[in-house]
């Protein structure tokens, strides 16, 4: 794919997404989606470069609408999988540190091999589970979540690495029918987190329901958190 093409598709992005990437950073892209089409491990569906342009770089990069991840210096991705959003972002925000929360050991050794080719610096993967990231407790600005799990689930892991005043940056459809509404309010409410906006964005032409579901960090969580790993899978808070 040409990089003129993975120009046009960044730059067709609505909002504040619309700011002028270098050509370095259009080039490291550009090597990211290469690097989906040619890796027979990459861990998506969705390898086609063009397709991959809108599905996943242009999906990550909604998130600078929001001044949150804008502002942001630590950063960190649950369930990175593929790499996005946090590939994404950190190539779009040279001065912010990603962490690339991910664990499965074949998923982490691609993402170390994108990230070594595209020469993308400031992300490191962190091969880990949410659960057992220790380092990361109470330390991140912005937590980022793509295709995770269940509202529940995803907070349980993102309140413990969110510093108090951070927030949570949740990829996922429109809100969800009143129990589930009332259950992840509940959730947020134990951990110390308030949903504060859900943002309709349109990535690319013909994308649907695609909203950032973005909550606030307000208050320490309790030490009871994070609970054991699978723990919030099993017995989701809020149900």
């Amino acid at each position: 794919m040409r990089d003129e093409g993975l120009a046009g598709a960044v730059r067709g992005l609505p909002g504040a997404v619309r700011q002028d990437l270098s050509a370095g950073q259009l080039e490291q892209l550009g090597l990211v989606l290469r690097a989906l089409q040619a890796d027979e491990h990459a861990p998506t569906a969705v390898r086609d470069p063009e397709r991959a342009a809108n599905v996943h770089v242009n999906d990550s990069l909604t998130a600078l609408e929001l001044e949150p991840v804008r502002g942001a210096r630590q950063i960190a991705d649950l369930g990175s999988g593929a790499g996005f959003p946090g590939i994404a972002l950190a190539v779009a925000l040279p001065a912010a540190e990603i962490s690339l929360i991910e664990s499965q050991r074949r998923r982490c050794e691609f993402l170390q091999r994108v990230c070594a080719l595209a020469g993308i610096d400031n992300a490191r993967v962190v091969c880990a589970r949410a659960e057992e990231w220790h380092e990361g407790l109470n330390a991140n600005d912005a937590v980022v979540a793509r295709a995770v799990g269940p509202v529940p689930v995803v907070l349980e892991y993102a309140a413990p690495l969110l510093r108090v005043g951070g927030s949570l940056v949740d990829w996922r459809g429109a809100p969800g029918r009143r129990e589930e509404e009332a259950a992840a309010a509940s959730a947020a409410a134990e951990l110390g987190l308030r949903r504060v906006e859900v943002r309709r964005v349109e990535p690319f032409a013909g994308a649907r329901e695609h909203h950032l579901h973005v909550y606030l960090k307000l208050r320490e969580t309790p030490t009871r958190f994070p609970r054991r790993a699978g723990m919030a899978r099993k017995r989701p808070l809020g149900s």
